[in-house]
């Protein structure tokens, strides 16, 4: 990656930063507090070019120390209900019945390939969160 440059009246000149890895929470507070005074500015000029660099380093620092869980299937679904107001009658419409939506939301069995299609298709939750395995009871493993 070559130096960001700034334009001057001889051509373009490197621009130095005062940019530092991210080693610790501490190190991460003070570049969000960076990014937060370089925000607004102007694409093309080194305060840009620094957020971008800033930014791509606080995103390999909280992958790496403060990762995000992958989702649950059943909190997709309870989350889903919550903001697009869906009711549990209108989950046992599509999973096809009042008990077997009960059982599914209560991790007593797990989800099919028909429940994730019709979930993602009718209520647009991502079908790749709704395949994650997930912990169903010990009767719901013993039934399969």
């Amino acid at each position: 990656m070559t130096a960001p440059t700034q334009p001057t009246e001889s051509g373009l000149e490197p621009v130095a930063m005062d940019i530092r890895p991210i080693r610790s929470d501490e190190d991460l507070t003070a570049a969000l507090h960076e990014v937060e005074t370089l925000w607004s500015a102007e694409p093309g000029t080194p305060e840009a070019d620094k957020l971008e660099v800033l930014t791509t380093l606080i995103e390999a620092y909280e992958a790496r120390h403060h990762p995000i869980p992958e989702a649950d299937p059943i909190g997709m679904i309870r989350f889903f209900m919550e903001e697009l107001g869906h009711t549990q009658t209108e989950l046992a419409e599509l999973l096809g019945s009042r008990s077997r939506a009960s059982e599914v939301l209560n991790r007593r069995r797990p989800l099919t390939l028909h429940q994730i299609y019709r979930l993602n298709r009718e209520w647009g939750i991502p079908a790749d969160a709704l395949v994650t395995p997930y912990p169903v009871s010990e009767i719901a493993r013993k039934r399969a």
